[in-house]
């Protein structure tokens, strides 16, 4: 029995933990459970819990149902929201087949060859997301807990209760927060991840959502992380600060470089920049999503980069002299409905095609974008993003990157799925239509 085994086993005991949960996602990002009693665990982590995969969106055809989850014991934690009753804690999973070889429908598993990927190379990818949600009085239609605007505080606000409980409770869980404010709309708030590594990371953020959402829940409101329920406010992104390390030397510093950039740091913008098109049904897996990325706004829409341009898609931030270690760079097109470890497999590997194929990076963009004409865009190599799914779809088909990042089983059904929630979406008659057309048509 392994030390991290031995560590899950005493601390059921020491907690009185009566259920452990067995975490997974299937392709969509939509998290999956099975409680198990503590007699059940040292077995299920040598050998695994069998399920219906056929029943996970995603995962197998009926004739190759079979699969096992077997739980990562570094994972384990304790549920605070369940405390008060007994004790429950939860551990994520791996999937794999009955013979034991990895499920390539896992989305876990992909982000893990990507990481293995980027390890072969001398890397370590770190991960550090700005997450924004709204929190709401009501859900259809959506009302908004508050009046706040970017930064505002009252001294008894509700928002600001539920960021104090939503951290307190993710500390208990062993996630660190960096950060925490309201945003520019109204029920709008955002809260920073302390930084981690890209498995680790993608990890924290799916039991971010249930902790959001639990909080909530037990205050008697609702939390979203729709990208964009309001017509007239901005959406809700995930702004996501990524890195490479070689070691303990972080490889995208460079101190003789005007900004600071290695040619590693410029070569994987580069990719991230060129390959951003092809990714973006990933990073934005949703219809909803393309009504945030629409433009005249914080939200990206053209591939660009600057340094305090917020219009571009990447955006490289100034750290203090001597901090080679902040040297980052940010993805500002993913939101927080998005399967995290499908969306930072294919970033990471976009951005590991730049460095492998050394990548030109492109002038810094330090206009507002969407201010440009198409012909100044050109004349500079400006791509724009997808303007919605069905266009996302059109140019992830032809992606060999996509495909082979995510594997020939997910990237079918990843487009299969996508293509019929457009198709439904594009039958849907819309109140704005009704309003503009029905009277005078």
């Amino acid at each position: 029995m392994d030390r991290q085994t031995e560590y899950v086993l005493r601390s059921m005991e020491e907690r009185d933990i009566r259920f452990v949960r067995l975490w997974f996602t299937d392709v969509l990002g939509v998290l999956k459970s099975v409680a198990i009693a503590p007699a059940e665990v040292e077995g299920a982590i040598s050998e695994g819990v069998g399920f219906d995969g056929s029943a996970i969106e995603g995962f197998a055809r009926v004739f190759e149902s079979d699969m096992v989850a077997h739980p990562d014991p570094s994972t384990f934690q304790v549920l605070p929201w369940r405390q008060l009753e007994r004790g429950t804690a939860r551990m994520f999973c791996d999937i794999s087949l009955p013979d034991g070889s990895p499920s390539f429908a896992d989305p876990r598993y992909v982000l893990k060859r990507a990481l293995q990927k980027a390890a072969n190379l001398g890397f370590t990818f770190y991960i550090h997301p700005e997450i924004e949600f709204f929190l709401l009085k009501q859900l259809n239609p959506p009302v908004p807990l508050d009046d706040g605007g970017y930064f505002d505080h009252t001294t008894l606000g509700d928002g600001t209760d539920f960021r104090r409980d939503a951290i307190t409770m993710l500390e208990k869980m062993g996630i660190s927060v960096e950060f925490s404010h309201h945003e520019a709309a109204p029920g709008q708030h955002e809260i920073d991840l302390r930084y981690a590594d890209a498995l680790t990371m993608a990890d924290n953020i799916m039991t971010f959502r249930v902790v959001i959402r639990e909080v909530a829940v037990s205050q008697g409101i609702h939390a979203t992380f729709m990208p964009k329920p309001f017509s007239q406010h901005a959406g809700s992104g995930m702004h996501t600060h990524m890195s490479l390390f070689e070691g303990d030397t972080n490889a995208f510093y460079d101190g003789a470089d005007e900004y600071r950039l290695s040619k590693t740091a410029r070569h994987f913008i580069a990719g991230l920049l060129r390959h951003a098109p092809e990714i973006t049904a990933v990073t934005n897996q949703w219809v909803n999503s393309y009504k945030r990325l629409s433009g005249a706004s914080e939200a990206p829409t053209y591939a660009c980069w600057g340094r305090a341009n917020r219009s571009a898609l990447i955006r490289v931030p100034q750290f203090a002299p001597g901090k080679s270690s902040s040297a980052r760079i940010e993805y500002r097109a993913p939101d927080a409905a998005v399967n995290p470890y499908l969306a930072y497999a294919l970033m990471l590997n976009a951005g590991l095609a730049g460095i492998e194929g050394e990548y030109e990076l492109q002038e810094e963009t330090e206009d507002e974008v969407w201010r440009l004409s198409a012909r100044e865009r050109r004349a500079l190599g400006i791509q724009s993003l997808p303007r919605s799914l069905d266009d996302a779809l059109n140019i992830m088909e032809n992606s060999e990157l996509a495909a082979e990042t995510l594997g020939e089983h997910v990237f079918e059904y990843f487009m299969r799925n996508k293509r019929e929630e457009f198709e439904v979406y594009r039958q849907q008659v819309t109140p704005w239509e009704l309003e503009r057309h029905i009277a005078v048509l």
